[in-house]
């Protein structure tokens, strides 16, 4: 075939649309005024602050799982499976799970992902696939309502792009007639912050608590008092400042020695903290055990969140498939195939496998029953 004899190693790459390009030092970068940017820049910020919210968007980039795509052509298929697990992905990555994978990670933190189709120079072929930073994308609508347009942001200004049809674009959730999507931490910022706020006073508490104060007073007696104050303080000094050796403090008269904010005690910060987190993976529709948070929940609720985030992964997966897709078939076309194709997902986890085994087998068994049904009322 010739897919397989062509040279790929002497072939050059077409330039990358989407690709970082810089404003010069005198331009002002033209996204930052923008609403979606500074946007971006929070829920990025929210996952790096909050770590429950980014172990739960990794979580729900895994459990997606995998697929494999099948052609009618048997020669189409192998040269497409082989394409998709050898493909270059950004300078480091390799194949098609790696580019699907860090799109779904843009997609579920900002509402919008944005890839590009990377062919050769000649169009024999696909040569990478490009991960776009959001920030040197900028999407308009068009006027035609049904399609959007795609401008590249350089040297301070925004360009339409060349080749949009090599642009990969997917939203989650978006607005009627909004470009953009909506990002699955939108109303987390606010319960976030509090959630911070109780983690930075139980910071700063501890460490008042833990590194212990001392209040130490004693009684004025006249005209030596000042200088009765100086030998003690410098006496404390020397004994609490030895950190290997504890050493005793010898005082005369009524000289008493407290702790400071001893009399004080912590507030509880169990019970908010839990409200808050509830409210943090009701949105993200992730279960509790997932995240290590050891709550009480028998088996059937368990069950029933499993389900749940089951249905949330496949709204994921008919999200990617569009994406997959375009990229399959522009592969093919390039190629000179034209098959269609269909992706196969993998079961989500080995409970749904079980689960499946089990309905296949009391469907057997029901239809045996059926069977024997008629079979009698068909002798009678």
């Amino acid at each position: 075939m010739k897919l397989f004899k062509r040279n790929r190693s002497k072939a050059s790459y077409c330039a990358v649309q989407t690709a970082d390009n810089p404003a010069p030092a005198n331009l002002p970068l033209i996204s930052s005024g923008r609403s979606d940017y500074l946007e971006r820049r929070l829920y990025i910020a929210l996952r790096d602050s909050v770590p429950l919210i980014g172990g739960a968007i990794d979580k729900l980039v895994r459990l997606t799982g995998s697929f494999e795509v099948r052609c009618a052509n048997r020669q189409a298929e192998r040269a497409l499976n082989r394409f998709l697990s050898e493909v270059k992905v950004g300078p480091t990555g390799r194949g098609i799970h790696s580019f699907i994978s860090s799109f779904l990670n843009q997609l579920l933190t900002c509402g919008t992902a944005v890839g590009e189709i990377v062919p050769y120079t000649d169009n024999s072929g696909v040569a990478a696939l490009y991960n776009s930073d959001l920030d040197n994308v900028e999407l308009r609508p068009s006027d035609n309502p049904l399609e959007l347009k795609i401008f590249a942001r350089r040297a301070g200004a925004s360009v339409p792009v060349k080749r949009p049809s090599f642009i990969l674009f997917s939203a989650l959730n978006p607005a009627p007639g909004e470009p953009y999507g909506a990002s699955i931490l939108r109303g987390l910022p606010f319960v976030s912050e509090i959630l911070m706020k109780i983690f930075r006073s139980i910071g700063e508490n501890w460490d008042r608590v833990g590194n212990v104060r001392f209040a130490v007073s004693c009684p004025s007696d006249g005209s030596n008092a000042k200088e009765r104050a100086r030998q003690i303080a410098e006496q404390w000094r020397l004994a609490m400042s030895d950190r290997e050796h504890a050493k005793d403090f010898v005082s005369v008269g009524d000289v008493s020695i407290k702790v400071i904010g001893s009399d004080n005690q912590i507030l509880d910060s169990e019970a908010p903290v839990r409200q808050i987190l509830e409210q943090i993976i009701a949105k993200l529709a992730v279960p509790p055990f997932l995240l290590g948070l050891s709550w009480s929940s028998t088996e059937r609720m368990a069950a029933q969140q499993c389900d749940i985030l089951t249905s949330e992964l496949e709204w994921y997966r008919q999200l990617l498939e569009p994406v997959i897709e375009k990229i399959c078939r522009m592969f093919l076309m390039m190629n000179g195939f034209d098959e269609e194709i269909e992706i196969v997902w993998s079961n989500i986890n080995l409970q749904d496998e079980t689960q499946l085994a089990q309905a296949r087998l009391w469907n057997a068994q029901a239809l045996e029953t059926e069977l024997r049904t008629a079979e009698v009322n068909c002798d009678q």
